[in-house]
């Protein structure tokens, strides 16, 4: 059972131009709560492609180079649906805080995706401090999550 995440290793975070300024305003947050981290783009409000960043945080997620992962797009669709295409990456799109804790709880979410254009930044702070502080349940939660990998 993978209780809440450990700081032993960073967490990997990423966004393209519409999660670019929560993604940088989270920098910070991450770093109040005490986590090192990898930004893995974009770098700027310039048109981008989210597959481009959202690819990187899960590969860190799949190889075990991350702790866990964050991904902010407009929608958080597009980042949801690259990172979940990576074995062992269990992304969960959330626009609330219970939604967040609820992914660590019952489904062992390892990468939380924001939607930068339906929450505010309280939500999404909220959101992230949840995510990353909630454990798994296990129990009858642990099969059910064990089946999400093919």
């Amino acid at each position: 059972m993978e209780l809440s995440f450990k700081k032993t290793l960073p967490l990997a975070i990423g966004s393209d131009h519409a999660g670019f300024a929560y993604k940088e305003q989270l920098k910070a947050v991450l770093t109040e709560l005490g986590w090192e981290f990898v930004d893995k783009g974009t770098h700027s409000t310039d048109s981008t492609d989210y597959p481009d960043y959202a690819h990187p945080v899960a590969t860190m997620v799949e190889n075990g180079e991350a702790a866990a992962g964050i991904l902010i797009c407009g929608s958080g669709n597009g980042v949801c649906m690259t990172a979940n295409k990576h074995q062992g990456v269990r992304a969960a799109l959330c626009w609330t805080k219970e939604l967040a804790e609820l992914a660590r709880q019952h489904n062992n979410a390892n990468v939380l995706c924001m939607p930068e254009r339906f929450v505010d930044f309280d939500t999404a702070k909220a959101m992230t401090t949840a995510f990353l502080t909630t454990d798994f349940e296990g129990g009858r939660h642990e099969r059910r999550a064990e089946k999400i990998s093919l």
